[in-house]
């Protein structure tokens, strides 16, 4: 492979270092970057150095350029000359952002190299098939190892980026750090239909270590969490126009970048973190698309661009939701991911859009269950119990609530098996919950004679409602007003129709909403799902229990792949009881595991059948919610972890399935799970 095909898209051809003042003018003149493709395939070069190398620049004469810029290869680890080759063979497998061109010339690390005016020793030596590599030895500033762009005229290095389309419609903006600790947008675009260009850093930059965990992991931020330097539209235009860029990030954000994870965009939110269907009520902005099946499923509400991507890119890793109603569970079962409604209360969100802070929780969608219990770990930090290391202690209770009795819909089986295959693991044995009955057996006096559903039918609704108007729409409006000579914003049919339910309860009906979440909370979490009654007895810590019991409620069937293109009726308010709002009132952590696949809803919406876009059979998600006591978080990460290596769950795969993975349906040709779009 040569460096032959490499080409710039920046027609002016600036250099990055390029800073022109004009006296007449006072203007000035920077690089954002730009990009350029290397063996058709694209690339960001960033504006900013990692640093400078000495050489002698007639040895790189044969190696093309563009605006003075050379692809080149530093390696830092301590390696011999013949052990080179088995190295960047193993980048070529690990890393989607080498390749072997990089490395005609390669800057090797010899500690104790004299500076001076005397130039570094190159030779040239073949390690990679069809590859002719100069070698230049060089006391390295500390530069990390991995594919750079070379400005010839400086020896400046720059980081560079692998460029991908983000079909899938999950990206709000993409973005890149910039040495000040703040985020730039990147200014890079390759072809695609209406679609952005995401780029991801090459994972050979990071190394991870205990103050890093996260080093190198590619995260997507939901567009409501506040990153220095960067505007956020919380799915509104008229939001992200009025406001300016941020001057701070969030503590949840600010950890996650602490720990080394490469923050790579923002990510679509329904609008202001309310519940849409995705052609029904998303109107300023497009919803994201679930990949799974048909390719034509609504992708959930609100944390739909982070399910989106997750379930769509191999390139990306993780992405952070949010949760107050199901806005992380909702997507993850729809998309077939690991995902987590978390205990509430475990981070602070400072500079996070509001939609009820007494509900609101911030989790993640991923993948793989190793990257989910690091990642909870930075976000959570000391309210977080990591089980990686341990050996817990299952109850060997499992309860199943809303849980099929026989199987008389493909979704049924997967569930029920995976109940019994739970209750093998831990030992233990399955039992229905009547919540109903528990609640009428052994209610609070405050709750009078009350059913559970007639007690909490409106309290999510209402905090919801009058939390959000007056901590967000309130302010907006007066702000909007204030620009625009009295007018008001446009917003989406859903938060005006939720919002003026608000408008429509007296003022006492907030702290009377907050009194039954608090009877709720109390009551289940004494007489339901109690921390574990061994918790203070004399076990080891690691074989010590943290939740009595689990309890596992349907999270997504065959019935909840929902097509996109659907009309809907005009939006309603959010009322009702059922089991997704059990985490939300208890404050208990609630976690999405996928089970598999079945056949998706025929054209009727009752039966099993064929897609009505393709005309074939296509499968759709199903997945499980796991409820485990306040705090127990960690047992439940552990639980995914165990379960997958012992077969019962499997890691899911980006692409038309979680299950096989495999190319999105619309995307033919796309190369796959494998992404790498050669």
């Amino acid at each position: 492979m040569t460096c032959s095909r490499i080409a710039s898209s920046w027609s002016l051809g600036l250099s990055l270092t390029l800073l022109v003042t004009l006296s007449t003018a006072s203007a000035q003149l920077a690089s954002t970057g730009f990009s350029v493709t290397l063996n058709n395939v694209y690339y960001f070069i960033s504006p900013f150095s990692s640093g400078k190398v000495d050489f002698p620049k007639e040895s790189l004469s044969t190696i093309p350029a563009v605006t003075g810029l050379k692809p080149v290869t530093v390696i830092r680890e301590s390696v011999s000359q013949k052990g080179v080759s088995e190295l960047l063979a193993n980048w070529t497998a690990v890393d989607d952002v080498y390749q072997p061109a990089f490395s005609e010339a390669i800057f090797l690390v010899a500690p104790g190299v004299t500076k001076g005016p005397r130039s570094p020793e190159v030779t040239k030596t073949q390690f990679l098939p069809g590859v002719s590599s100069s070698v230049i030895r060089f006391e390295s500033p500390k530069i990390p190892s991995g594919p750079y762009f070379l400005e010839v005229a400086t020896g400046s290095l720059y980081p560079v980026y692998r460029l991908y389309e983000d079909f899938a419609g999950a990206f709000v903006e993409p973005l890149i750090p910039t040495p000040d600790g703040k985020f730039q947008t990147m200014s890079a675009k390759i072809p695609g239909a209406a679609s952005l260009t995401v780029g991801v850093p090459s994972r050979l930059y990071f190394s991870k270590t205990a103050d890093k965990p996260l080093a190198g992991v590619r995260v997507g931020i939901k567009d409501i969490y506040q990153l220095a330097g960067v505007k956020t539209s919380n799915g509104n235009r008229a939001w992200y126009h009025l406001y300016p860029p941020s001057n701070v990030t969030g503590t949840a954000v600010q950890r996650l970048i602490d720990a080394g994870a490469q923050i790579v965009g923002l990510q679509k939110t329904s609008q202001f973190a309310n519940g849409e269907f995705a052609t029904a009520d998303w109107v300023d902005y497009h919803s994201p698309f679930n990949p799974r099946g048909d390719g034509y499923s609504d992708p959930g509400s609100s944390s739909s661009g982070a399910a989106a991507s997750v379930a769509t890119y191999d390139w990306l890793d993780l992405a952070l939701g949010s949760d107050t109603g199901g806005s992380i569970r909702g997507p993850a079962g729809v998309q077939g991911l690991f995902g987590n409604r978390p205990s509430h209360g475990l981070v602070s969100l400072d500079h996070v859009m509001p939609l009820a802070p007494d509900l609101d929780t911030s989790g993640f969608l991923v993948r793989d269950p190793d990257i989910w219990d690091a990642a909870n770990a930075v976000l959570y930090g000391a309210n977080y119990t990591s089980m990686a290391r341990d050996r817990p202690r299952y109850p060997n209770q499992i309860y199943t609530l809303a849980f099929p009795s026989a199987p008389t819909v493909p979704s049924d089986k997967l569930l029920i098996d995976f109940a019994s295959a739970v209750a093998q693991f831990v030992n233990g044995t399955v039992q229905p919950l009547d919540i109903d009955r528990e609640w009428a057996s052994t209610r609070p006096a405050e709750a009078g004679s009350a059913t559970i559903n007639q007690l909490f039918n409106a309290t999510y609704t209402t905090i919801i409602t009058k939390e959000q108007t007056r901590l967000l729409r309130d302010p907006f409006y007066r702000d909007y007003a204030a620009a625009y000579e009295g007018r008001r914003p446009f917003v989406n049919p859903t938060p005006l129709a939720r919002w003026a339910y608000g408008d429509s309860l007296p003022d006492s009906a907030l702290p009377a909403a907050l009194a039954d979440k608090a009877l709720f909370q109390d009551w289940f979490n004494k007489h339901v799902l109690p921390p574990s009654s061994t918790e203070n007895q004399d076990f080891p810590r690691e074989e010590r229990e943290c939740s009595s019991s689990l309890i596992l409620y349907p999270a997504t069937t065959e019935f909840d792949a929902i097509p996109r293109y659907w009309y809907k009726s005009p939006p309603s308010v959010p009322f009702g009881f059922y089991e997704g709002r059990i985490s939300v009132l208890a404050g208990v952590p609630d976690s999405v595991f996928p089970l598999g696949e079945v056949v998706g809803i025929g054209p009727d919406g009752e039966s099993a059948g064929v897609s009505d876009v393709t005309g074939k059979e296509e499968a759709v998600p199903v997945a499980v919610s796991v409820l485990a006591a306040r705090g127990c978080d960690g047992l439940l990460v552990r639980l995914a972890r165990d379960l997958v290596a012992a077969g019962v769950l499997r890691v899911p795969r980006v692409g038309k399935s979680a299950v096989q993975g495999g190319e999105v349906l619309m995307r033919r040709g796309w190369g796959g799970e494998k992404g790498r779009g050669q």
